[in-house]
């Protein structure tokens, strides 16, 4: 078997990818996507890449977005032409709202079998323009290229060498999906890059893979800072993968640091418990004279209605694909610093003696571990007592959020699913330095079970310890279900996904819907109830189940896992 053009120009730029700090591949099986794949298979046979393969490819979208959401370093996508490139959309969007390095590779019909109705064929140059950094309709491999041609012009000719149809794209796609200055998009800012790659037959050959040394990505020039002056009133604001910075900013400036559960920054001493009701108050929240902002807030109106006021002055470090301005006279920043000068104390310790006020201790409502085992018979006899009655009382949703909280550590991962339960554990939950993520761009329930196996496959990866835990409700189990399919042949994540069952959508509970439309309404259009089997779901996917009702059993599932994947169901109250 010969190669042809596809072949190599397939085989060449996963090469240049490897060369510029590309690790991992999602790819979904098609036809005008083989030599890709042949080529993306051949490179992990020699250990110079990590290929995943999903069947849907909206599965596989959003495994990618996982994996480079835990990295830091874009992730391929590959999928064929037609509908599978439609299917990538969702994970697209979400990359791009939420500042996540993704590259969509999808193969295309050449020129010539486009818009005349040839199977398969659709338009897509373009199709993820918004939200995408830069889309690029690359030239089809064995067509020459004039001397002054660019990468991305269509130029039929003579057949040339496929090798160098693609060159120059691995490098300029990674670059501008971590930031690099791009036709769309904010500067320094990641997002997704669509580079579209037609080809004509014949698709399949043998690839030539030579030896390819992986380089690492590059790493974006850091823009010029906001300097934080002292005097007004402040507070950081910590949204959606904010990370440390955002307490880093907190301690530095002497500011009460208002922290959301997804942001990756809810610790240290300036942490503010109970935000919402803090914000609420006027001698606190409406006292606010600057807000200083980090990651993308989505959690709570109360932060949102604060970054409204026009008269706070609102700095927002650039994360997504778009300004954060709800009150249109927000200030843009590449990164912030405090300058040097006196704290204000008075401003800082009303916020903690209030926040002190605010905590939720659950502490009185979990097993008393020590208790149970203490050689004093008082000590222990009122330790099985409280167990007793903790065993008869069934398990709420502030319970299963600390159970999880407490279970998880720096070196496990934390995802929560854009349910009921996120805004709990926001309400009710203290700080700790745990990596946490979630897909909050968007705010949507799409594919949350194959964002939390990209972040175990990446976390994991070269043998690092720690599990990672994604918490999320019953519906939005149900509408990622395919990611619980994984292939037989592949590396098996540790990953224990945590399903709060309370039989439908009361997420919405919340909503004005709920008090104004009658019941029966709410339950088909909103509450959506539902009668699947759980246990049958594992079983038929292959993974650990266990049905959980107490908090010493729920402690006990989450923190001696029985397999590499395990759905943990835990029945709530509607």
């Amino acid at each position: 078997m010969t190669s042809s053009p596809a072949t190599d120009a397939a085989a060449s730029l996963l090469a240049d990818l490897i060369a510029h700090g590309v690790r991992d591949l999602v790819l979904s099986p098609g036809s005008r996507s083989q030599a890709l794949a042949l080529a993306a298979v051949r490179l992990a046979d020699a250990g110079a890449l990590r290929v995943h393969v999903r069947i849907d490819e909206r599965v596989a979208g959003f495994t990618a977005l996982g994996l480079a959401r835990e990295t830091g370093v874009p992730a391929a996508v590959l999928c064929t032409s037609g509908t599978a490139a439609a299917n990538l959309l969702p994970a697209a969007m979400e990359a791009f709202h939420s500042g996540v390095p993704l590259l969509l590779l999808t193969a295309d019909r050449p020129p010539e079998l486009r818009g005349i109705g040839a199977n398969q064929a659709t338009t897509q140059p373009g199709m993820f323009a918004p939200w995408v950094r830069e889309g690029v309709d690359a030239p089809v491999p064995g067509d020459a290229l004039p001397g002054d041609a660019l990468p991305g012009d269509v130029v039929p000719g003579d057949a040339a060498s496929g090798a160098s149809a693609w060159s120059g794209l691995a490098a300029r796609a990674v670059a501008i999906a971590l930031g690099a200055d791009a036709p769309h998009g904010l500067p320094g800012v990641a997002g997704p890059v669509h580079l579209n790659l037609p080809s004509r037959e014949p698709l399949s050959g043998e690839p030539v893979v030579t030896a390819v040394t992986p380089g690492v990505a590059p790493v974006p020039a850091p823009g010029e800072p906001v300097v934080l002056a002292r005097g007004p009133r402040t507070v950081v604001i910590a949204g959606a993968d904010a990370g440390a910075d955002a307490e880093e900013i907190a301690h530095a400036g002497s500011w009460p640091l208002i922290a959301e559960i997804v942001s990756g920054a809810r610790f240290g001493r300036h942490l503010v418990h109970g935000y919402r009701a803090l914000l609420r108050r006027t001698d606190l929240g409406g006292a606010v004279e600057r807000a200083v902002v980090l990651g993308h807030p989505t959690l709570s109106r109360e932060v949102a209605a604060l970054l409204a006021r026009p008269e706070v002055e609102v700095i927002a470090v650039r994360h997504g694909g778009e300004e954060l301005d709800l009150n249109h006279r927000s200030r843009a920043a590449a990164s912030v610093v405090v300058a040097e000068g006196a704290a204000d104390r008075d401003w800082l310790g009303a916020w903690l003696e209030a926040s002190a006020a605010q905590a939720v201790d659950l502490s009185e409502r979990a097993p008393d571990h020590d208790g149970l085992a203490s050689t004093d018979s008082a000590t222990r006899r009122d330790a099985v007592k409280a167990e007793l009655e903790a065993v008869r009382r069934p398990l709420d949703r502030e319970l299963l959020v600390d159970a999880v909280w407490r279970a998880t550590w720096p070196h496990d991962r934390l995802v929560f699913g854009s349910s009921r339960l996120v805004r709990v554990a926001d309400a009710v939950l203290g700080g700790k330095k745990v990596p946490v993520h979630a897909n909050r761009g968007l705010a949507g329930i799409d594919g949350t079970i194959a964002t939390a196996t990209g972040i175990a496959l990446a976390s994991q990866a070269g043998g690092a310890p720690g599990v990672t835990r994604v918490l999320l409700g019953d519906l939005t189990l149900l509408h990622d279900v395919g990611a619980l399919l994984l292939p037989p042949d592949e590396t098996e994540p540790r990953l224990q996904v945590i399903v709060g069952n309370d039989g439908g959508g009361t997420i919405f509970d919340g909503l004005e819907v709920a008090q104004v439309a009658p019941a029966a309404d709410l339950d088909r259009a909103f509450y959506t109830p539902h009668q699947v089997r759980l246990e049958h779901l594992a079983l038929a996917y292959g993974w650990e189940y266990r049905r959980v009702t107490t908090r010493t059993a729920l402690d006990q599932a989450l923190t001696r896992p029985v397999g590499g994947r395990q759905l943990i169901e835990v029945p709530l109250p509607r």
